[in-house]
């Protein structure tokens, strides 16, 4: 990881940070860590192993040995395409749950540091700036209302043919954030080194085009 640039990118759920971070690492030709992915595949592996997902133990076994894949547009798990799983509402409560646990996130730390790859990386989550890549060359903190993050993740699922209930999801994506924010270990927060970006009120292009401007004139 050693002279590898870091983009990290931290944020609550269905702040946009994932669609941002890709279209930042695209324009910069910079490899993208999805690390969110990563504790929903552990999540979706759990459940279909059977392991319940308090059970940290068992979790953290189970991520540390995930046979997974990323291709352009697909996430493999034991070969086969979860993409659309992983995205459920299910799995992201499971994944929320998990990544409260200490022994499931180190068990995944070394997997997300391996994807610092020349020329540089854009990373989004919850602790890329904090704990994974505390020497990133720039750390933002992208966040939204809940409101506007809940009207967000309504129109994505509905877009998807799924069913949705928009208060349901807002009352999910506070507990979420509620649950986040208190866990001991990472928890959810701007921290000081951290530029915000309040995407209420910017469309995706405006927010992809400030990240870029902040990449190219930081000091």
């Amino acid at each position: 990881m050693s002279g590898i640039a870091v983009l990290a990118i931290d944020g609550p759920s269905a702040s946009g940070k994932g669609s941002v971070a890709q279209r930042v690492a695209d324009a910069l030709g910079f490899a993208y860590l999805d690390s969110g992915a990563l504790y929903r595949l552990s999540a979706l592996a759990a459940k279909q192993a059977g392991v319940v997902w308090s059970d940290e133990l068992g979790v953290a076994c189970i991520a540390a040995a995930l046979d997974v894949r990323f291709e352009v547009g697909l996430t493999l798990l034991n070969g086969r395409d979860v993409s659309a799983q992983i995205r459920s509402e299910e799995i992201g409560v499971g994944a929320s749950q998990i990544a409260a646990f200490a022994v499931v996130r180190q068990a995944l730390l070394a997997r997300q540091r391996d994807f610092a790859l020349a020329p540089g990386l854009v990373a989004d989550g919850r602790d890329m700036g904090s704990v994974v890549f505390p020497q990133a060359e720039l750390k933002i903190y992208l966040t939204a209302s809940a409101k506007v993050r809940a009207e967000r993740r309504y129109a994505q699922l509905i877009g998807r043919g799924d069913a949705a209930d928009l208060a349901a999801i807002t009352h999910d994506l506070q507990e979420r954030d509620a649950r986040d924010a208190a866990r001991a270990e990472a928890p959810l927060r701007q921290w000081p080194d951290a530029l915000l970006l309040e995407t209420s009120d910017l469309s995706l292009d405006q927010v992809v085009e400030q990240v870029i401007s902040w990449w190219k004139t930081r000091s």
